[in-house]
């Protein structure tokens, strides 16, 4: 019977879509900026992420080939902050930008379902098994570097990020914050804002080299990914429109530990979002609500994210409010 496979170790990628929203590439005022994030993420998922969690957490022989009539459940809850210097002198030409966050938070999963197979030929189950896990914790530490141009209604933007696996994280565990093993991201992006009119749209592409995970000598593959984001300012202050990403596995996941095989994962999503400007003493603070229902999910657990932030910057120096440079990020959940 040929055994169900799953991409990215235990269905958790290092890039968690949503990750940029609007104005992503938009410069920004020099100084200190701080993001503050509470995300919310219920996801689902059948028979190949249970066996995957299954082999993850060595609950299974790894030399079992077998299908599951299961499912798995899992929420997140984490809350992010993100400190960020944005320089004044220009660096290559454009505004170069500094930043690390880190996070708190819980996450719990749940597995429920009978699993029936071969090992070595030989018969095996069913057997039905109803596990269930929660972790609330630090995760780990995610460094950023970024330069930023602007020419006219037109910005542009390079980035270069990664996962410094130090958040709570047990090969055993059903469910972690952190990742347990290092990535580094790297991409672009490029905005369109026209203040006349108030429309924009932003998109950035990036993709994830995936570091072995020494506690199960795991390696996920290449990922790529491409958030974006279209809005309209109804007035200097208030703003509009939707929000949506396109997760892909481009390489097979590989390494000794692997138990599952070479499968690839994908998953769209797509949601509304509204944003708010307003002063704050000397500062500038944007408050922005959006969310995302995901679709055409393949081999990755998928449902539905929320985020609500809040970013502290430096006013701009017109007199009327500008549009702050949008980019919410959350790690991995499980």
């Amino acid at each position: 019977m040929p055994r169900i496979s799953f991409a990215d170790e235990g269905g958790v990628s290092y890039w968690l879509p949503g990750f940029y929203g609007s104005l992503a590439a938009v410069p920004q005022q020099p100084g200190w900026s701080v993001v503050s994030i509470y995300y919310h993420t219920t996801v689902s998922a059948g028979g190949d992420v249970f066996l995957s969690r299954e082999f993850q957490i060595r609950n299974l022989p790894v030399n079992l080939s077998a299908t599951a009539n299961a499912s798995l459940h899992a929420t997140g809850d984490l809350g992010i902050f993100a400190p960020s210097y944005t320089f004044a002198t220009p660096v290559f030409g454009g505004q170069a930008a500094v930043s690390l966050m880190g996070i708190y938070g819980n996450t719990s999963t749940t597995i429920n379902g009978t699993i029936s197979g071969t090992v070595g030929g030989i018969p095996f189950g069913p057997r039905s098994d109803s596990l269930s896990g929660s972790t609330t914790g630090f995760g780990d530490l995610y460094p950023q570097f970024s330069l930023r141009w602007n020419s006219g209604v037109n910005s542009y933007m390079a980035y270069i990020t990664g996962d410094v696996p130090v958040g709570d994280y047990s090969a055993s565990s059903l469910a972690n914050i952190g990742i347990g093993h290092g990535a580094i991201d790297a991409g672009g992006g490029y905005t369109y804002f026209n203040p006349q009119t108030g429309r924009e749209f932003s998109g950035v592409l990036g993709f994830t080299y995936n570091l072995m995970n020494q506690s199960t000598q795991y390696q996920n593959g290449v990922d790529m990914h491409f958030d974006w984001g279209a809005s309209q300012f109804l007035t200097q202050q208030v703003q509009v429109g939707l929000v949506g990403y396109l997760y892909d596995q481009l390489s097979c996941d590989s390494g000794s530990g692997d138990r599952v095989g070479c499968f690839e994962s994908r998953v769209a999503g797509i949601g509304p979002q509204i944003g708010y400007i307003f002063p704050i003493g000397n500062m500038q603070g944007y408050i922005n609500l959006k969310g995302y229902g995901e679709f055409d999910a393949a081999a990755r657990p998928s449902g539905w994210n929320a985020w609500l932030t809040l970013v502290l910057s430096p006013a701009a120096a017109a007199a009327s409010p500008s549009p702050p440079s949008m980019i919410t990020k959350a790690p991995p959940h499980g």
